[in-house]
């Protein structure tokens, strides 16, 4: 595996640069490869659309300093912002056990490890992908897509107390969905910085199936 933190980034950029690793990766120039990173605010429109669950117009989110994307993910709106961990993995799916289900587990598994490892319990939530405090608590979204078996975008997992850009969506189109974060369920403030260590650890062991490099460090 191929480790890469982009720090903060703008979407379009990162973007970008995962297009460009998907090409490389599909045509076997490149292994496997993670990127981790943080975004300046963002609300995201994913393939299932999402327009009809974001509560203010376009103006006022350029008035604020806030960008509107529409994305190639799966799933529907979501937002990114400074203080949330967000990973991005270009991975080839095609040969790996369990196909696509198998791998949204092991995305899943990799933060709820995450999570526990900061004292947080999480769980699943049966046909909405991401990782749940509870039934209504949302703590990390995900969304990919996929293009000739490899796969791009990810994950965002809400670590700083401050996930106010939520209200200004109906969270993945849910209804009654809210948004929490580690540090609002641990009662204390964690840092990005200790958390890509712990969630690096833990995407690894996730994925231990993909022959990842134990030794394999950051790259900048």
């Amino acid at each position: 595996m191929i480790l890469t933190d982009l720090g903060l980034i703008g979407y379009a950029q990162a973007e970008a640069i995962q297009l460009e690793t998907l090409e490389r990766v599909t045509a076997g120039e490149r292994g496997n490869t993670l990127f981790v990173l943080e975004h300046p605010r963002v609300i995201t429109l994913g393939r299932q659309g999402g327009a009809e669950n974001l509560h203010v117009d376009a103006s006022f989110l350029a008035a604020q300093g806030i960008e509107l994307a529409r994305t190639a993910r799966g799933g529907n709106i979501t937002c990114h912002f400074p203080g949330q961990l967000v990973a991005y993995p270009i991975w080839r799916v095609e040969k790996r056990p369990g196909g696509m289900r198998k791998f949204f587990h092991d995305m899943e598994e990799a933060v709820i490890a995450t999570c526990a490892a900061f004292g947080v319990e999480t769980t699943r939530r049966p046909g909405h992908p991401g990782v749940w405090v509870d039934e209504m608590r949302k703590i990390c979204s995900m969304g990919i897509g996929v293009r000739r078996w490899v796969t791009y975008h990810g994950l965002a997992l809400n670590v700083g107390r401050d996930v106010s850009l939520f209200n200004m969506i109906t969270l993945c189109g849910i209804q009654g969905a809210r948004p929490t974060s580690l540090s609002a369920e641990a009662g204390h403030d964690i840092t990005i910085k200790e958390v890509k260590h712990v969630f690096i650890r833990e995407f690894r062991k996730a994925f231990a199936d993909s022959a990842l490099a134990a030794d394999q460090t950051p790259q900048q």
